[in-house]
């Protein structure tokens, strides 16, 4: 076993070790992989399908921590995470070293010649963990070969598929109208 599989495999562990509740994970991918991300009980009680009673106990737990905020929409209480939390970039990093995200960014995105933009779309867009990471790279004359190279070590280190579209400028921004989900993973000015 290689020691990145490894270490990937160890941050899962530690991650469950220390936050034993599988609810509570999926909450805090949910709204902290992609901050924008908002929800209420019944949908997210829909989407892990679990009870309203465990995701509402969690829910609960999270914005009494200041973790969540929440506002009223009608007779819903809409969640979002908390930016300004002082663990918001900690808890962040925990789930991006979680998922593998961490290492798409550092073994793929970082080492792509042309590369302007790079971004997660769906499930993972979304804050639901996949064995699937789909990418949206934009950029021009980048060097195909090389990036399935970087794909395929990549999906070794991280345990996961890693589905990925390459487009120039201008069609990755239509690409993107349709995914408003979308996640910017990494951009030439090494934004995050």
């Amino acid at each position: 076993m290689s020691n990145f599989v490894a270490q990937h495999l160890v941050n899962h562990l530690m991650l469950e070790s220390i936050i034993t509740s599988k609810t509570r994970i999926k909450l805090l991918l949910k709204f902290f992989l992609n901050s924008s991300n908002t929800s209420y009980l019944r949908d997210l009680s829909a989407e892990f399908g679990e009870s309203t009673n465990a995701i509402r106990l969690e829910l609960n737990h999270l914005e009494k921590a200041g973790l969540l905020n929440s506002r009223q929409e009608g007779n819903k209480k809409v969640f979002q995470a908390n930016r300004q939390h002082p663990l918001f970039e900690g808890i962040r990093g925990l789930l991006m070293r979680h998922t593998g995200i961490d290492q798409i960014v550092e073994k793929v995105v970082a080492n792509l010649q042309g590369l302007n933009s790079a971004w997660v779309l769906g499930h993972f867009a979304r804050g639901i963990d996949n064995p699937v990471i789909e990418l949206l790279l934009i950029g021009s004359e980048m060097d195909h070969n090389y990036l399935s190279l970087l794909v395929g070590k990549a999906e070794v280190l991280v345990g996961r598929r890693i589905q990925y579209e390459v487009a120039g400028p201008g069609e990755g921004n239509e690409l993107l109208k349709k995914h408003p989900e979308a996640l910017l993973l990494w951009n030439v000015n090494g934004e995050q």
